[in-house]
């Protein structure tokens, strides 16, 4: 963990890099292999992207509703993965999920991967998340904050945690206009 990874001017540059990214690629509501809606919007940058329907949970290099393929990921999330990741891998996917007031995100493990030795490294912009997370295995889970501009990474022992998101803190953040949480995720897909 890295809490306040970023500083104000940077996280105000990487949500306007998201911003663009979006324009190309915009924030869509995915559904479970069951059809379950998620309650939380998304969109990915890089060659490949991670997608949810009902064909079940994979990454694909074109965005699910335009069938155009993803914006790059920002340079800024490529700094900070070779400045706090492991540099021998470089990131092909990073998933944006948008948090309203209301979304979560259940416990669940990054499994879609090719190679579980790759880290996965997430970034926080706007509202604080109440994160989860627990051992891979199964077990007692603990909860801490994710606020805007910290940094966390799942690598080694701790690659596979079960983590998820139970609650957005709304109005604890003023970087996103009309409030939310953006949750940015580089992973090594392929």
């Amino acid at each position: 963990m890295w809490p306040g990874r970023l500083n104000a001017a940077q996280q105000a540059a990487l949500l306007e890099a998201v911003t663009a990214g979006l324009a190309e690629a915009p924030l869509y509501r995915p559904v479970t292999p069951g059809g379950r809606p998620f309650s939380v919007r998304m969109s990915n940058f890089g060659p490949l992207g991670w997608v949810s329907d009902r064909g079940g949970y994979r990454y694909q290099p074109t965005h699910p509703e335009t069938g155009r393929p993803w914006p790059a990921i920002p340079p800024l999330l490529l700094d900070l993965w070779r400045d706090l990741a492991d540099a021998t891998w470089r990131p092909d996917a990073c998933l944006v999920n948008l948090y309203d007031a209301d979304a979560r995100m259940g416990l669940h493990q990054d499994r879609d991967e090719a190679d579980f030795s790759a880290p996965v490294l997430s970034v926080s912009l706007g509202d604080t998340a109440k994160f989860r997370i627990g051992p891979a295995e199964g077990g007692r889970t603990r909860s801490f904050r994710l606020a805007s501009g910290d940094v966390c990474l799942l690598a080694g022992e701790a690659r596979l945690a079960r983590h998820g998101v139970d609650r957005i803190l709304p109005g604890s953040s003023r970087l996103i206009p009309g409030g939310g949480r953006i949750n940015l995720t580089l992973r090594r897909a392929a």
